[in-house]
């Protein structure tokens, strides 16, 4: 760990930064072989049926806070998605219970500062920040409002594919049926995907599709995302790849469908494993590419 990773505290313990602190728990789910990201909640409560992970006003968390909390929730068994901090829990009259253990997400934000460039001139100069604080789930804590406990709701498995195919339709991508693999061809601009009959079930063919839509996502006219890919399986290739396969589970979430691991998962730890331990930021960076596509996807659905 190197000087800037750390912060000495008065009793001579050292804190990581927010940066290694989620990497290294990622890295730790990554070398069981698990992907957290493919087990989101499929948890109901009283603001409708859920799988991203809510904050207490059941505003959903984008980006990396939502592969730390699906982790946390993995790890622990929590099946309720809604986390909030001690204060918060305060205000409603709830109380964590004794013992509980937080989980830390951070909060992205930028500072302005007045500086002097080489020319002796005044300047501004915005500097990018993480602020890391610590919440907890609602089952860490006793005494909550009803609205905050889980409720059974079912969504009918046919609206959800329903939800699915509106969606995926409304990006316009070109998709090509038949065969025995799933790719995006980036030349062609064109996704080719198996039948749906070829899938064990429709979550399977959805979640897929919403990979290489991820991966549509990179092409020069729209997020013209270049990770540095020269060759299958280099770094660039992990980086996209890990790109595609968070921003499918961000998509599945979106839309009610549960994310299957792929049968090529057990290849790709391996880079990942490589890449994030190379670069504590590069989760950060994946995680924020994959919001942005999925952000990117949801600009083109039609409106209301």
């Amino acid at each position: 760990m190197t000087r800037a990773e750390k912060t000495s505290r008065p009793n001579g313990a050292t804190r990581q930064d927010p940066y290694t602190s989620i990497t290294n728990q990622i890295l730790a789910n990554l070398a069981q072989g698990v992907t957290p990201w493919t087990k989101p909640w499929t948890a109901g409560h009283a603001a409708g049926p859920v799988s991203r992970p809510l904050r207490h006003s059941f505003e959903p968390y984008s980006g990396i806070n939502t592969l730390v909390l699906w982790g946390t929730a993995v790890e622990r068994g929590y099946a309720a998605p809604i986390w909030m901090t001690f204060p918060q829990a305060l205000e409603l009259g709830g109380a964590v219970r004794k013992g509980e253990k937080s989980t830390t997400v951070v909060y992205a934000n930028r500072i302005t500062r007045q500086d002097t460039n080489d020319q002796g001139e005044d300047v501004e100069r915005s500097i990018p920040f993480l602020k890391a604080y610590p919440v907890f789930n609602v089952e860490q804590i006793d005494g909550l409002p009803e609205r905050f406990r889980a409720a059974p709701v079912t969504l009918p498995e046919s609206e959800r594919i329903a939800r699915a195919d509106a969606f995926l339709a409304a990006t316009k991508a070109e998709v090509v049926h038949g065969g025995d693999m799933a790719c995006y061809e980036l030349i062609a601009d064109r996704i080719r995907i198996p039948e749906f009959g070829a899938f064990a079930s429709a979550h399977d063919y959805y979640a897929t599709r919403g990979h290489e839509t991820v991966h549509w996502t990179r092409h020069p006219s729209r997020l013209d995302r270049d990770l540095g890919r020269k060759t299958f399986g280099d770094e660039g290739y992990a980086r996209e790849e890990l790109v595609a396969e968070l921003g499918a589970a961000f998509l599945c979430a979106e839309l009610g469908v549960d994310l299957r691991p792929r049968e090529d998962h057990a290849a790709y730890i391996g880079h990942w494993l490589t890449v994030l331990s190379q670069d504590k930021r590069a989760i950060f960076s994946a995680a924020a590419h994959a919001q942005k596509a999925l952000d990117y996807l949801k600009g083109l659905q039609p409106p209301g």
